[in-house]
C-alpha cells in the first residue's frame, strides 16, 4: 500500500515503548512537543496494562500511556511508528506498518544497508526521507554523533579517509546493561571474586573495564560494529570512496559514548575554518578550550540533545589531516532524537 499524506497532527506509535530507548522516544516527543493527535505505546504481550508516565506533546494531554500489545492490528490509523524492539520485531512488523499507511521509523539494524530503504541523519542528509518506500532506517548510535561531525568538515573539502575508535557506554547494549554496570561496579568494590561477579551483558566484567568488542566477530577480524561504522558512514555521506577504519570498544560508562576520530581530505583545511565551520554547524556544540580543561567529557554530558566536539587539531601524520574529540548521549541523539528528528521531516 502507498504511504498515506502526513498529516500535520499525526498518530505515532512508540514500538518497544518500555525499553530504555522506547522511555526516551517518549520523553523526546514531550521536549520538542512533537505535533501528534495521538500516542500509543506498544510492547510484548508481556508488558500489556503496564503504565507509562508520559508528560504530553501536541493533542496528548500529561498522564499514563498504558501499554498495548503489538500485533499486526495496532498499526491500523497510525501516521509514524517509532521503533525500537530489536531487528526480529521490525522485520516482523514490516509489512503490517506499510501495509497501514504508516511509516516506519525503525532504530535496529533490520533494514539500514536495504537499497530501497534511506539512512537518514536529519543534520546530514535530511533530502533522503524524499525516497523513502514505508520504512526509514536510524543509523547505528556510535555512526550518527560521527557523521554529524564529519558533515560540516566534508562540506569544506572531500574527506578520503577516516579512522576513528570509539568509547562506547553501557547503554549501548541496553536497559539491563546499565543495570550490570551498576551492581557489577558495586560488586567488585565489596571484594565479590572475579568468578562470582555477574557478566551477561557484556562478554566480559565491564566494572573497570575496557572490552574491544561490540557485537559479534566478522571473517576479517572486525567486529559488526566496526563493520555498521564503515558501511554506514559510506551510505549517509553518498561517498562510497570513502575509507573509514573503525575500532569500537565498551567503556564503563553509562550513557554517552566518546570517539576519538582523526580524519584525511583532500585539500587543506585548517584548524581554524574546522572550528569556524563545526560552529555553524547544526547539532554540533563545540567545547574546545584545552588550557582551560574544557572538553566534551560523557560523565557530564547525560542527557544533552548535540554532538559536542573538542580537542581540534591538526594531524601531522598526513598531509591533510585534522584529530578531534566528540561525545554524545547514545540514548538521546544516538537513538530517539534522531529518529524524532526524521519524524519532523515528515511533517507537511
Amino acid at each position: 500500500m502507498e504511504t498515506k499524506k502526513m498529516p500535520a497532527r499525526p498518530v505515532v506509535a512508540v514500538a518497544g515503548a518500555t525499553g530504555a530507548v522506547g522511555a526516551e522516544f517518549l520523553k523526546v516527543l514531550h521536549d520538542v512537543d512533537f505535533p501528534a493527535s495521538e500516542v500509543r505505546a506498544l510492547a510484548s504481550a508481556r508488558s500489556t496494562g503496564k503504565e507509562l508516565p508520559f508528560e504530553g506533546c501536541g493533542d496528548v494531554p500529561a498522564g499514563a500511556l498504558v501499554v498495548q500489545e503489538m500485533t499486526p492490528e495496532s498499526f491500523e490509523g497510525v501516521d509514524i511508528a517509532l521503533f525500537s524492539a530489536g531487528a526480529g520485531v521490525s522485520k516482523q512488523m514490516r509489512e503490517a506498518v506499510v501495509a497501514a499507511g504508516a511509516v516506519m521509523i525503525d532504530n535496529s539494524s533490520a533494514f539500514r544497508m536495504d537499497a530501497d530503504v534511506p539512512l537518514v541523519v536529519p543534520e546530514v542528509n535530511p533530502q533522503d526521507v524524499a525516497w523513502h518506500s514505508g520504512v526509514i532506517a536510524n543509523p547505528n548510535c556510535s555512526t550518527i554523533q560521527m557523521v554529524v561531525a564529519l558533515k560540516p568538515l566534508y562540506d569544506l573539502s572531500r574527506i578520503t579517509r577516516v579512522v576513528v575508535s570509539t568509547y562506547q557506554a553501557a547503554s549501548g547494549a541496553g536497559a539491563p546493561a546499565m543495570a550490570e554496570l551498576y551492581d557489577q561496579t558495586r560488586a567488585f568494590l565489596d571484594g565479590t571474586p572475579e568468578d562470582e561477579l555477574t557478566v551477561e551483558s557484556f562478554q566480559h566484567r565491564i566494572a573497570f573495564n575496557c572490552i574491544p568488542h561490540i557485537d559479534v566477530p566478522m571473517e576479517d577480524g572486525s567486529t559488526k560494529e566496526e563493520w555498521k561504522m564503515v558501511a554506514e558512514t559510506k551510505k549517509i555521506m553518498g561517498d562510497e570512496g570513502l575509507a573509514v577504519s573503525a575500532t569500537c570498544v565498551r567503556v564503563p560508562v553509562l550513557r554517552c559514548h566518546g570517539e576519538s576520530i582523526n580524519v584525511e581530505f583532500e585539500g587543506d583545511v585548517t584548524v581554524e575554518a574546522a572550528r569556524a565551520a563545526l560552529e555553524a554547524a547544526p547539532g554540533v556544540q563545540l567545547m574546545d578550550d584545552l588550557a582551560a580543561c574544557e572538553y566534551p567529557m560523557p560523565g557530564i554530558l547525560a542527557g544533552t540533545d548535540g554532538v559536542f566536539v573538542g580537542r581540534l587539531r591538526r594531524d601531522e601524520s598526513v598531509a591533510h589531516g585534522l584529530a578531534f574529540w566528540d561525545v554524545a548521549d547514545q540514548i538521546r541523539k544516538g537513538a530517539a532524537l534522531n529518529a524524532v528528528q526524521i519524524a519532523q521531516l515528515l511533517l507537511p
